[in-house]
């Protein structure tokens, strides 16, 4: 049975069910779709090929050249994951006729679902990018800050894609630094950050702050190869692609042997950094 609170038996009952101020839960931040170009076709294989890069030959006037084979490789989207979350209603609890609160719970189902796709994004776009960088020791600290941004857009300039923007994705705990280097810095920035905290774009980056323990060394869902603990994610936007088949779905049904109903949110999510552009994805390691 679903825990009703600590009050006496008819007030918590009153309470969970006619309170029209219900409390929300702490919400994490959503990055996956910032930084990814998203699916939402009702697609489970999306089909990507690319070919090999041609070389032009530079050499003095001739009218002459060499012919060159080329090849087509096959780079495949499969989604092979959801993230789902159920719970059973029973009729005496009487949840199914209070719209508010109803309402309210299967917001906080699909908020659960949407955070799980995410998490399972950002995790893969940290793994599966083929670029590497090693921070200064100490991590994001008011001095190495501008140190590890400028050595991150070093890793992507000079290809056109990085017009697309890049972003930095990084834990709570590595604010500090972030936010006593932006205090310190010229004038507009400086007052920019000490009139309203931390500024999300720094030298040109769009940065994102997801809580501790996003960043994880576990196997999540088909993902038994998942080890970015003590590490952050940079890149330039658009360079992967997350589907999410059909968004997130909600259904409640009649379960035999029990009263009340049967609800669940299930997404079904697949993520993919191209083989093409894995380079301007970058794993960072937390030295």
């Amino acid at each position: 049975m679903n825990t009703i609170g600590t009050g006496t038996y008819g007030s918590s009952w009153r309470a969970k069910y006619f309170s029209s101020n219900l409390q929300q839960v702490l919400r994490k931040a959503l990055v996956a779709e910032a930084v990814c170009t998203v699916d939402r076709s009702d697609s489970f294989y999306i089909h990507n090929p690319y070919s090999n890069q041609p070389t032009a030959a530079i050499q003095a006037l001739a009218g002459t050249y060499s012919v060159s084979a080329w090849t087509v490789t096959d780079d495949t989207l499969t989604v092979t994951d959801e993230a789902i979350y159920g719970e059973h209603v029973f009729h005496f609890e009487r949840v199914m006729n209070n719209y508010n609160l109803m309402m309210a719970r299967m917001d906080e189902m699909a908020y659960a679902v949407a955070y799980g796709i995410d998490y399972f994004v950002v995790n893969v776009l940290c793994e599966d990018g083929t670029g590497t960088y090693t921070t200064p020791v100490g991590g994001f600290t008011a001095a190495n800050t501008p140190v590890i941004l400028s050595n991150l857009l070093s890793k992507v300039a000079g290809f056109s894609e990085a017009y697309n923007g890049t972003f930095l994705i990084i834990e709570n705990t590595d604010l500090p630094g972030f936010i006593q280097w932006q205090a310190t810095s010229g004038y507009n920035y400086a007052d920019a950050a000490l009139n309203n905290g931390f500024v999300a774009r720094a030298m040109g980056v769009d940065v994102y702050v997801v809580r501790t323990g996003t960043f994880v060394s576990t196997t999540i869902g088909s993902r038994s190869d998942i080890t970015n603990s003590g590490h952050r994610v940079f890149g330039v936007k658009n360079m992967a692609t997350y589907a999410a088949p059909r968004g997130v779905q909600y259904e409640e049904k009649a379960v035999s042997g029990k009263t009340g109903r049967e609800i669940f949110a299930v997404g079904y999510v697949g993520a993919k950094v191209w083989a093409q552009k894995a380079a301007l994805i970058v794993d960072i390691t937390i030295a």
